[in-house]
């Protein structure tokens, strides 16, 4: 427990205690013994009033119309009802309102209290004669009653709303907590569909020229060394999107190709849809038969957009190099249609590696992140195999750039 709350709690005792022991010092300016006997079980009762509010309320009124019945015999020297040690009824029914849960309790505490300070208020002088009510002390005993559940009306109120202010701020706390790591498991969601579009197309294609390269090394040392400056641009272009991906993780500041003035720095790669090219030719250097077709009007696609569409092609021939391997004939097709660019690419999976048990390209990072992206952006993904061998991926993206 918090000091505060410890603090709370101790104030909330001494009061009981105050109160407990006001109506036993009223009770004791009685000369009777029950006057003593019926005020201290009054205030031994309060002690429990917040715990159990309405079951002291009840004990309370209980011992009151016991002492009212007593002290209409004349052999007991009782103090008359109401006495000044009755103000337990008015505490009793103080607690009933501030502490209790049910919302008709406190309306059947206060009446309850008018109708016990009304029959206090009847007074029989005489055998023979009728009853009479006392209106002005009446009067004055209701005033007091409907003062003092007014009051503790007002606090219960007050009490309310400050739980549910307090009810509220935690909630939001909760909310805001949730939404902090729904916002970092997309990051990292992120963060893991960019490192495994680097790392397994740039080292595709690598570890495809470099087998290549040293079965040609002899043979073709021209072509060996195409094949090895295809791999150090392969590494060099993985290592800038690292740079980029790390950043990422140290600074949460994704810079889209534009230079840093903290660290005058040079600009970083900025990746459009011109990079499909690019991979295009590493793969076809790795052994592939790519044909590439991309109609998109210029300013038509922003920059997220797209990376969007140039992660899914690469890819795309990630798989083709991993399960298909060279030899294999791709077609890719991009087209920009009424607001979304369609994604088109097939493969006739007719590599080297087709049916040497590689080739199953269901599930896996690779499918999960091109759908992961397309449908961030809003987009739909579908994959599967073509009738006969190869594999087809289309995905759909609603443009948002004009």
């Amino acid at each position: 427990m918090t000091p505060s709350g410890r603090y709370g709690r101790a104030v909330a005792r001494a009061c009981d205690l105050g109160m407990a022991l006001v109506v036993l010092v009223a009770a004791e300016y009685y000369s009777a013994d029950y006057d003593l006997l019926l005020g201290g079980a009054m205030a031994l009762s309060l002690l429990a009033r917040r715990r159990f509010p309405g079951t002291v309320m009840a004990v309370v009124l209980a011992l009151g119309a016991v002492q009212f019945a007593l002290s209409e015999l004349p052999d007991l020297e009782l103090a008359s009802a109401p006495a000044s040690y009755d103000a337990a009824v008015l505490f009793a029914m103080m607690s009933v309102v501030h502490h209790s849960r049910t919302t008709w309790m406190p309306y059947l505490a206060g009446a309850a209290v008018l109708l016990a300070t009304a029959a206090g208020t009847v007074g029989m002088p005489a055998a023979g004669v009728e009853p009479f009510v006392d209106l002005e002390m009446l009067l004055i005993y209701w005033g007091l009653t409907l003062t003092v559940w007014l009051t503790a009306f007002a606090l219960h109120t007050r009490r309310l709303y400050a739980e549910s202010q307090a009810a509220r701020a935690w909630h939001a706390e909760r909310e805001q907590e949730q939404r902090v790591r729904l916002a970092a498991t997309r990051e990292r969601a992120e963060i893991a569909r960019e490192l495994h579009d680097v790392v397994a197309h740039s080292l595709a294609v690598m570890i495809l020229q470099a087998d290549g390269a040293g079965s040609v090394l002899r043979k073709s040392p021209d072509m060996a060394e195409s094949a090895l400056k295809t791999i150090a641009a392969t590494g060099r272009d993985a290592i800038d999107d690292m740079h980029r991906i790390v950043r990422v993780l140290r600074e949460g500041n994704p810079d889209s190709g534009t230079p840093d003035p903290a660290d005058g720095g040079p600009p970083r790669r900025l990746i459009t849809l011109d990079e499909v090219g690019v991979v295009a030719d590493r793969a076809r250097a790795a052994g592939l038969t790519v044909d590439v077709s991309i109609e998109v009007g210029e300013g038509r696609l922003s920059p997220a957009e797209e990376m969007t569409a140039f992660r899914i092609v690469q890819e795309c021939l990630t798989n083709v190099l991993r399960h298909a391997g060279a030899g294999a004939g791709v077609d890719i097709r991009l087209r920009e249609e009424r607001g979304t660019l369609l994604i088109d690419v097939t493969d006739d999976g007719a590599g080297t590696l087709a049916g040497s048990g590689v080739g199953g390209r269901s599930g896996g990072n690779g499918l999960v992140g091109m759908r992961e992206r397309a449908e961030l952006a809003g987009g739909t993904f579908e994959a599967g195999p073509r009738l006969g061998s190869g594999w087809h991926v289309q995905a759909s993206i609603p443009t948002r750039a004009t």
